[in-house]
């Protein structure tokens, strides 16, 4: 059974950072390619980032390219996203996902098959 746990969220201000990561089990971690979504009040989920499966090569959203990175440990089956200078529409739950596909890339939602519980990141302005 596939579990993607992520920890790291909270409450922080404008400016601030967070570090999210997520714990993987259940899969062979290093053959997946690997994303973070999220998801804020009365919005669809939308793709933040995503690290192929050894790590090469990292993608982001236009909106979050530059503050935020992403980041794996392959040994430790964990992937990272540091998060730098919050704005206050970075509030969201925030999700990590694997590629459907193994090690292919995508930044659309239904090719995630394995989804954490979500964490929340708040923003105050």
């Amino acid at each position: 059974q596939v579990q993607l746990v992520e920890s790291g969220g909270g409450l922080v201000r404008a400016g601030g950072s967070l570090k999210l990561s997520c714990a993987a089990s259940g899969l062979t971690f290093s053959s997946y390619t690997m994303g973070w979504f999220r998801q804020g009040p009365g919005k669809e989920r939308e793709f933040v980032a995503s690290i192929t499966w050894n790590g090469d090569r990292t993608y982001y959203a236009d909106s979050v390219r530059g503050r935020f990175t992403i980041s794996r440990d392959n040994a430790k089956n964990t992937v990272s996203l540091q998060m730098s200078s919050l704005k206050p529409e970075d509030t969201a739950v925030y999700y990590c996902a694997s590629n459907r596909y193994g090690s292919s890339w995508s930044s659309i939602p239904r090719d995630y098959d394995n989804w954490g519980q979500g964490t929340q990141v708040t923003v105050s302005s």
